[in-house]
């Protein structure tokens, strides 16, 4: 029987008008019952059995009970017709199943009950009333066509039980728990009550079952109950689940006084705050939170100078504000895109310097060497300075990392006095961080420039876009093309962000984008702006920049800007050459942190004496061994071995190309190094072109051709591509088979074509400035490219012969004398 079915049949049973009457009888009938027990020989040996699912029942108790399923109405039936009508009853066990039921899945111990009264009956189910009389022990079971019945032999109880002082002992701890238990649950009060004012402590055994039934305790547990015999284990069996309902209770009881707590006391501050709010009101102090808000932003946009498209705007979604509920969340929505559109700079711009004068000093005073790029933007200074309407400039500052394109980007505003933002690009992939979300997604809010114009206060900041060669594109939106919008000066004059949707001028914001490569910008994205190299810093040049700005910096971070602690010119140089030969100066900063770092723990260990000049033989002590070494650069009297010179996306590099020949079953040409396929493709045309000029060369073919020819570009692990060697493979070819080598420390740049032309490359100034780092004495290049060399500083240039060529005989005319009477 389940609990709800047990409440309905209570209920119908308290709808009953002669409820009293019936009381008075179930009593009368009680005490014949107990007359009838104690007799052994009254309680039938075969009875109807009913096997119940939720709780044993016990002896002396009057209980409504529903009972489901056609075999047990049967049972109930056959049992009316017999006067009195006795119910064996029992708890089924997990296994318990209605159609194969035995004595292996039931409890061989319930009871035996008398059938007081029949409220429902029908082919299906019953709901009866039963006077529990005493417990029985099922010996076996039989399923007929008139129920299921049971062979049964009652359990006699202990007519006269000795009270020892240990039955004593638990009957007062179960009554004095009862009674905790009355305080705790207010539930069963009445009924614990009743009982306790009628219990007699000299029944123990009416105590252990009747405590038993008023517990949470599982079936089984209170079945265990039922089927102990001997009364103190009873009671102590009992005990033990009181015991645990109490505890129970007590911790259901604290957590409800610890909510009920928590909820008096918020309640209690919002009745305080409600009150508070109405008595300012009422003394003029204050006005509620919603007309604040109204009124701040009507202050607000007094200082606007907006359209009227933008006005319209704001006074419609003020009027919806002013209708809504606060506690709306709409009211919420509605608040936080007004406080947007009124923190926004409409038509305030910070007032430009435009002095030129004081824009170079500005860039002289904040950045060594980079004089090209220097000029470049104090030209666009001094166009801006001349032009009434001041618009926007858009620059994208290509080059490798630690060259300084985020501090000029900061210079640039400093010089023109606007405020500065940045933000990186890098992997960004969702276009909605260009353009704002749908006011319609929860948590929705402007794109990063409508976010720096409400940080910067100003509609003509300097913004910094890092690192745009880096922006993801996948399925859920391209950045890129976002940006085509913002990066033109025809269309941002009116940009439109998801989240505002009102045009907002951008036209007068300056954007400096920062690429290390302009290979992975959109072809459309990079036709918007000017882009200006930074090729990176020759030696002397990242010396300069130690000396005025690095040192200082890491003596003032590491905190020894007040030590007598100095480095020596020839310290910096070893630092550069052996251990800092990147394009940029990052690198080189680190290198000279670590020394001051180091010189930090043995001022505080006080093992060196100030004041302390740093000199080159100090150096390794504090960097360790050198990163790099002059075996880079190919020397003299090394056949087969050519200095290229390449360009990568960190600034130019030499590139070592070695060849040899040998004997070896494979025949023909192979190349190794984790060569791209253009590099690939060169190296072919460069071996192709040499085979079949051969004798112009003085070159043995038929031994050539019986042999492995393998050419080789180290640091296997670096990918390498592109046609700018293709020269320096054919150098290093003929030098092979001619088993001569180069005249001297010289560098080449330049593809080659199957006629032996010498075609034009790119990146030359940061070859020019890698073969300056590394010291390459002589760079041969194609003569197309003369127009690049004209726009390379001379302090790059300075101390290089440079050879400018057509053909590949030019170039074996500079680089193998011996052929310079042949060809």
């Amino acid at each position: 029987m389940n609990d709800q079915n047990k409440d309905n049949l209570e209920d119908d049973i308290e709808s009953i008008d002669d409820i009293e009457v019936l009381k008075d009888k179930l009593t009368d009938d009680v005490s014949t019952s107990t007359a009838i027990v104690k007799a052994k020989h009254t309680l039938p040996k075969r009875t109807g059995l009913v096997v119940i699912t939720h709780r044993p029942l016990f002896p002396n108790m009057i209980v409504p009970l529903v009972i489901e399923g056609e075999l047990f109405v049967k049972t109930i039936k056959t049992a009316l017709n017999n006067k009195p009508s006795y119910l064996g009853v029992t708890l089924g066990k997990d296994d318990f199943n209605l159609k194969k039921i035995s004595i292996n899945n039931i409890f061989t111990i319930g009871t035996i009950a008398r059938i007081v009264r029949v409220f429902n009956l029908t082919d299906k189910s019953a709901q009866i009333l039963l006077d529990v009389t005493s417990r029985i022990q099922i010996k076996k079971i039989t399923k007929t066509k008139k129920g299921l019945i049971a062979d049964i032999t009652p359990i006699e109880e202990e007519e006269k039980i000795k009270l020892t002082d240990s039955i004593r002992a638990y009957s007062r701890e179960i009554i004095n728990n009862l009674k905790e238990l009355i305080r705790l649950n207010p539930l069963i009060k009445e009924e614990l009550n009743q009982f306790i004012s009628q219990v007699n402590i000299e029944d123990p055994q009416r105590l252990a079952d009747f405590a038993a039934t008023l517990t949470s305790a599982s079936r089984f547990d209170v079945q265990k109950i039922l089927e102990e015999e001997n009364s103190q284990k009873r009671l102590g069996k009992t005990l033990l689940l009181v015991k645990k309902e109490l505890t129970l209770s007590r911790l259901q009881a604290k957590i409800s006084q610890q909510i009920e707590e928590k909820i008096s006391s918020n309640q209690r501050k919002f009745f305080l705050k409600e009150q508070l709010k109405e008595i300012r009101k009422e003394l003029g102090l204050s006005k509620d939170e919603k007309s604040q808000e109204i009124e701040k932003f009507k202050s607000r946009a007094k200082k606007f100078k907006w359209g009227n498209d933008v006005d319209e705007v704001f006074k419609e979604e003020l009027n919806k504000l002013n209708l809504l509920d606060p506690q709306s969340p709409e009211f919420n929505v509605s608040r936080n895109y007004l406080d947007w559109i009124t923190s926004l700079p409409w038509g305030i711009y910070k007032k430009e310097n435009l002095d030129l004068a004081k824009a170079k000093k500005i860039l002289e005073k904040d950045h060594f060497g980079l004089e090209d790029v220097k000029e470049s933007i104090l030209d666009m200074i001094a166009a801006m300075s001349l032009h009434k309407n001041v618009s926007g400039r858009i620059l994208c500052l290509v080059g490798p990392p630690g060259v300084g394109k985020t501090s000029i980007g900061k210079s640039i505003a400093r010089a023109l006095g606007r405020p500065f933002f940045r933000f990186s690009l890098g992997g960004m992939r969702d276009e909605a961080e260009i353009k704002g979300h749908r006011r319609t997604y929860i948590g929705a809010m402007p794109g990063k420039f409508i976010q720096a114009l409400k940080t910067t206060k100003k509609s003509n900041p300097v913004i910094m876009l890092d690192e745009i060669d880096k922006v993801s594109k996948n399925y859920i939106g391209d950045p890129s093309s976002a940006l085509l919008e913002v990066l033109d000066k025809e269309q941002n004059s009116s940009f439109l962000d998801h989240y505002l949707d009102l045009p907002f001028d951008l036209s007068k914001v300056f954007f400096i984008c920062t690429a290390n490569q302009l290979d992975s910008i959109p072809e459309a994205l990079k036709n918007r702006m000017d882009v200006i190299r930074l090729p990176g810093y020759i030696a002397t040049e990242k010396l300069a920049i130690a000396k005025r700005y690095l040192v200082k910096k890491q003596k003032i971070e590491n905190g020894l800007r007040l030590k007598k602690i100095s480095f020596s010119d020839k310290s910096l140089l070893k630092i550069i050459e052996d251990y800092a030969r990147e394009a940029g100066v990052r690198n080189l900063e680190k290198m000279i942190a670590k020394i001051c770092r180091s010189l930090a723990r043995k001022i505080v260990e006080k093992k060196i004496k100030l004041p302390l000049m740093i000199t080159s033989h100090m150096i390794p002590q504090y960097l360790q061994s050198p990163i790099f070494t002059k075996d880079d650069i190919i020397g003299e009297n090394v056949s087969g071995c050519v200095n290229g010179l390449a360009w990568t996306n960190y600034g130019g590099a030499i590139l070592s190309i070695e060849a040899t020949d040998m004997t070896s079953n494979q025949k023909g040409f192979k190349q190794t190094g984790q060569l791209g396929k253009v590099m690939v493709e060169s190296s072919e045309i460069a071996y192709s072109y040499v085979m079949a000029n051969a004798k112009k060369f003085s070159v043995d073919v038929e031994k050539y051709t019986s042999r492995l020819v393998h050419l080789h570009v180290p640091a296997g692990a670096t990918p390498k591509d592109g046609p700018s060697a293709g020269i320096a493979m054919a150098l290093s070819l003929i030098s092979l088979m001619k088993k001569e080598a180069i005249r001297t420390k010289i560098g080449l740049t330049g593809e080659i074509s199957l006629t032996g032309a010498v075609l034009p490359i790119g990146g030359l100034k940061e070859k020019v400035v890698a073969a300056q780092r590394s010291g390459i004495k002589e760079i041969v290049m194609p003569k197309q490219n003369k127009r690049d060399f004209d726009e390379i500083p001379k302090l790059i240039k300075k101390g290089i012969k440079f050879h400018f060529v057509d053909h590949f005989d030019e170039v074996l005319k500079i680089c193998l004398p011996s052929l310079k009477r042949k060809i």
